[in-house]
């Protein structure tokens, strides 16, 4: 069997996957929704881009609750902590994926166009919040989280939603909208009709642009202004979950110091180079290619910020020994094992039948479809 220290490092490899999966596969749904006014000038135009992800938006959010699902049972500590401490900001996000199937129902029961606008705009917010929102997740990661554990590990927490608006994390909210931008128009552009998808491709190029921009920003930001953390006691990669045992100093440097800080490096290139590649692609009408190379981005953005606070998964910026690190957070060594065997069984699957979907649903969303089937809505 797996030793218990490898296990810890797969499920939070695992953890990565599911995340990045996540915002590649669902961040194209919340790109185009938050595009839905900018890219879409009439109503039969805003249909037919909605077209574009209503068949797929349901199957992509399931890998927001495989994140979840994985979190609970892997690293329990981490989900009791972030859930409880994220509560506001994670309500929001809840509120904002509830808003999206209501509007795909509600939007085109009533022809009014105030009604159909009302909507336009609360799809929108739909994208944009969740964007905008994780992000500031993830920088606040990198500042330190207020809560603490005491010496029988009941957690406290003693932060507020507006708390978590600091300027770094505000600026990672940025990175975060911008790159969701970028990658809901490269869908657009591959998915839509050439009058949309050329409006596309023009704010495919603007948000790549925003994106390496904040990207660059955030990246020097945290090398010179946010101090990291460090284990400073001996790691104990196998022993029982328990934050408490170990010691932590602050003020170090996130990238320099951080046991990945290379890979950290390494990776936010690639996310800059794709992202440059998926303009150029854009400019050259490839769509298909700009997608992947903007899907690319995305996937390497997620794993650049994993890749930085390895080992950390969430710290504590109350009671540093308090923060919950890759080897003091997880399930016990069976658990573990008993999950990889079963993804093991079943993501293939997933992945299989997600493939076939995207196949069946290939070519793109034509206004001429839209405008025949507007007496049916």
């Amino acid at each position: 069997m797996i030793d218990y220290e490898t296990l810890r490092v797969i499920w939070w490899l695992l953890l990565g996957v599911l995340l990045a999966g996540f915002a590649v596969m669902d961040g194209f749904d919340l790109g185009v929704a938050a595009l839905l006014r900018v890219l879409a000038r009439d109503d039969d135009e805003r249909r037919a881009l909605l077209e574009t992800i209503e068949p797929v938006w349901e199957g992509n959010q399931v890998w927001f609750i495989l994140g979840g699902g994985a979190v609970f049972a892997a690293w329990p500590l981490l989900y009791a902590a972030s859930f409880s401490g994220f509560y506001f900001a994670i309500l929001l996000v809840l509120l904002a994926f509830i808003l999206r199937p209501v509007g795909f129902g509600f939007r085109n029961k009533i022809a009014d166009p105030r009604w159909r606008g009302a909507w336009d705009w609360l799809l929108t917010l739909s994208g944009l919040v969740p964007a905008l929102i994780f992000g500031v997740a993830i920088g606040n990661l990198f500042l330190g989280v207020p809560f603490r554990y005491d010496d029988t590990l009941r957690m406290s927490y003693e932060g507020g939603f507006f708390g978590l608006l600091r300027p770094f994390a505000l600026l990672a909210g940025l990175v975060s909208v911008a790159m969701l931008l970028m990658h809901g128009a490269a869908w657009a552009a591959l998915k839509s009709e050439a009058v949309i998808a050329r409006r596309a491709e023009r704010m495919l190029r603007l948000a790549a642009v925003a994106f390496v921009a904040t990207y660059v920003l955030a990246g020097a930001y945290l090398f010179v202004g946010v101090g990291g953390y460090a284990i400073s006691s001996p790691v104990q990669a196998a022993a029982p979950s328990n934050p408490l045992m170990k010691t932590v100093v602050t003020g170090v440097n996130w990238l320099r110091d951080g046991a990945l800080g290379g890979w950290a490096c390494g990776t936010a290139a690639l996310a800059i180079a794709a992202a440059l590649g998926a303009a150029l692609l854009a400019a050259r009408a490839r769509h298909r290619g700009a997608f992947f190379a903007s899907a690319c981005a995305v996937f390497a953005t997620v794993f650049s910020a994993g890749f930085a606070l390895f080992p950390f998964l969430l710290p504590s910026s109350l009671d540093p020994r308090s923060s919950l690190t890759v080897w003091d957070a997880s399930s016990s060594r069976t658990t573990l094992g008993l999950m990889l065997l079963v993804t093991a069984l079943l993501l293939p699957i997933v992945l299989a039948y997600t493939s076939w979907v995207y196949r069946v649903l290939r070519g793109r969303v034509s206004l001429e479809h839209v405008k025949q089937t507007h007496g049916m809505y």
